[in-house]
């Protein structure tokens, strides 16, 4: 499973700063009247306590039981409350109705295919009470195909160490990352781990046509501005109202 590992040493790897964001993204396009939350791959809920300690009522769904269990613990220690759901984002039935559902990190480019992408989209049509936010974020064709290939990114502790390698994937617009963990395991004996994370995404238009298609009416911006997208866009995020 993704994240099996990793979810233990994710929150060292993160840019934290990169939740802020979100968070100020998010503000900025929801509607005031937002006061409930569906966060899909919420990960270990760094984003979603924020959404909580702005008043949000918040549940988060995430596919990783690792991931589920360190984001249970941080609301503890903030203090806040939260509705954990282990979920499928291909199987949004029978975990209720939201005003808002946002996606972040690119999650969405975790899915195998476009039929997969737009049976998410679907999914989360169907959960949103009427003219209801989705929210969520891509890579750019951009950040696949010129930025990632060839990636390298080593980082070390103390207690682990942690080695990122991304290359081209096999089909059009798609990355892998090769992901090796060495975990302090007792004294000086470390253990290693490897996991390969396969992401993919389609052209701008591809995404517009899908949620269209599904009834969204949609507006995109890039990289964590109110501005449109451009060729050297990493990040495009998609703001659609039901």
């Amino acid at each position: 499973m993704a994240y099996e590992t990793f979810a233990f040493v994710y929150d060292e790897v993160m840019d934290e700063s990169l939740y802020q964001q979100w968070l100020d993204f998010s503000l900025r396009h929801l509607p005031q009247t937002t006061n409930q939350i569906l966060e899909l791959a919420c990960g270990t809920g760094a984003l979603a306590v924020e959404f909580a300690k702005n008043g949000f009522e918040v549940t988060g769904l995430d596919l990783s039981e690792e991931m589920l269990t360190l984001a249970s613990d941080r609301a503890i220690q903030e203090e806040v409350s939260i509705n954990w759901v282990a979920g499928d984002m291909l199987d949004l039935t029978d975990i209720g109705t939201y005003q808002a559902v946002t996606c972040f990190s690119d999650s969405l480019c975790y899915m195998q295919n476009a039929t997969q992408v737009k049976q998410v989209f679907a999914g989360v049509y169907q959960l949103l009470k009427d003219s209801g936010t989705f929210i969520f974020d891509v890579h750019s064709t951009y950040q696949i195909d010129e930025v990632f290939p060839e990636y390298s990114f080593h980082d070390q502790t103390e207690d682990f160490a942690f080695l990122w390698d991304s290359y081209s994937g096999e089909v059009e617009h798609s990355i892998e990352h090769f992901l090796t963990f060495f975990v302090k395991k007792a004294g000086t004996q470390f253990e290693r781990f490897d996991e390969l994370h396969k992401e993919r995404t389609y052209p701008l238009d591809k995404y517009q046509k899908m949620l269209t298609e599904i009834g969204f009416k949609v507006e995109v911006f890039a990289d964590f501005t109110d501005e449109s997208p451009n060729k050297t866009s990493k990040r495009w995020f998609f703001v659609c109202q039901k």
